[in-house]
């Protein structure tokens, strides 16, 4: 039975790192240099509370069912607030994570990859909505920038004629393609340069190499499918810029 001993070192272990983190980012003056800091702290508390919800309803569908619906409204108000909120971005984004999602997910469960379990089922469906988040946030901002930023040429295209999607095509093309690319480099270094955590995870759970391998590659090839349907998505709604986004601000 784990005792309140057991936590000393855990707890030490994230007070000097969020020490360094501060230090470090104090020292180079980084702008809103405390909100790495606060992000540990409420991270550690959020997990502490979920570890003490989870220990209990683990095995029930109903409460991880309610566990992941709670985890999809987060991410999305995240990731609409990082593009620029409003209730259009926040339906925006909900409905491109929930379009890329839920087709990630029936294929993984229709095919028995991995068992269709409340277990597994809150594992992979934590793993791929939070990288749906992070992918939905990036190309949001990538596109917003871009299109900012090179308005002259969107004008440009529109004065020949173009359409307000047409204008923007290629902006919209390479911001998909930079959203994936956190995502596609892991996939990429997997066993080279980083263990991933469910893998890991996996192992330390008493899982063998092998079936925490197969798990992992799961994972990760959830995370492309659901993170490249809800990049385009967005993307493709957002496309149809008819004023620069910089004066929207």
């Amino acid at each position: 039975m784990t005792g309140p001993a057991d936590f000393v070192p855990t707890l030490l272990g994230v007070a000097l790192l969020m020490t360094l983190t501060l230090v470090v980012l104090w020292g180079s003056r980084t702008p809103h240099r405390l909100a790495p800091a606060w992000a540990i702290v409420r991270g550690t508390a959020q997990l502490a509370a979920i570890s003490l919800v989870l220990s209990k309803v683990i095995t029930s569908a109903v409460w991880v069912s309610l566990a992941l619906l709670i985890m999809f409204t987060v991410a999305s108000v995240t990731a609409a607030r990082r593009i620029n909120w409003s209730w259009g971005h926040l339906a925006l984004v909900a409905s491109a994570m929930g379009c890329g999602i839920t087709i990630t997910l029936a294929i993984v469960f229709a095919t028995g990859s991995i068992a269709f379990t409340p277990r597994y089922a809150l594992a992979i469906g934590g793993i791929v909505i939070g990288n749906a988040m992070t992918i939905a946030t990036l190309s949001g901002r990538r596109f917003t920038d871009s299109v900012d930023q090179g308005w002259e040429q969107v004008e440009g295209w529109l004065a020949l004629g173009a359409t307000p999607r047409q204008s923007t095509l290629g902006l919209a093309r390479k911001a998909v393609y930079s959203a994936l690319i956190p995502a596609t480099d892991q996939t990429k270094t997997t066993g080279l340069v980083t263990l991933p955590g469910a893998f890991v995870g996996a192992i330390f759970g008493g899982v063998s190499p092998l079936q925490a391998g197969m798990f992992q590659i799961i994972v990760l090839a959830s995370v492309m499918a659901a993170g490249s349907i809800t990049a385009v998505v967005v993307i493709r709604t957002l496309a149809p810029v008819r004023v620069r986004p910089g004066a929207l601000r």
